[in-house]
């Protein structure tokens, strides 16, 4: 009766329970291991990791054809990966192959056109979140910058902006 209603017997639902526990104990003790980077931000690789991690645990919780091991190993290669390229990006400048780069979409209150078409957004868009920064005036902005993680940063106040704010923004 149950496995008609459920479409599964009590042994798969064990196993999808006892998968998922072991899957999501792993990503917390490769995280603790590796660092809090794993679940960053800060690249277009960072977002990559997260979301195949996502995606390792989904699969093991819902498709039984997904063994625990392969879902162990599957992280393990994910996490070594990210560290890999980390050590990569510190040790050897590879941050450029991997990292996105910043994007200045305002110079105090000029707007930089051909980045903000650059970076696909729109002045309704821009004016949203000067409005989220609780911007007032164009004239209160001292930079806009297209991060690499596809937030806007907003410096807003009394200038002059230390230009060491914008190392490595794209003008």
């Amino acid at each position: 009766m149950l496995e008609q209603w459920l479409g599964s017997s009590w042994s798969e639902v064990g196993l999808v329970v006892a998968s998922t526990a072991a899957v999501f104990v792993a990503v917390i003790a490769y995280t603790r291991v590796v660092g809090l980077r794993s679940f960053s931000k800060m690249s277009s690789f960072d977002f990559a990791m997260t979301v195949a991690v996502g995606s390792i645990i989904a699969t093991t919780a819902v498709t039984s054809s997904a063994t625990l091991v392969n879902a162990l190993i599957g992280l393990a290669v994910l996490y070594v990966l990210q560290i890999a390229i980390g050590v990569a990006r510190v040790r050897f400048g590879a941050g450029a192959a991997v990292d996105n780069s910043p994007l200045l979409l305002m110079d105090g209150s000029k707007v930089l056109e051909d980045n903000l078409r650059s970076a696909r957004l729109t002045h309704d868009d821009l004016a949203a979140k000067l409005r989220e920064a609780g911007v007032a005036r164009p004239e209160q902005v001292l930079a806009v910058v297209f991060e690499t993680t596809g937030d806007v940063s907003v410096i807003s106040g009394e200038g002059p902006l230390d230009r060491e704010l914008l190392a490595g923004v794209r003008t």
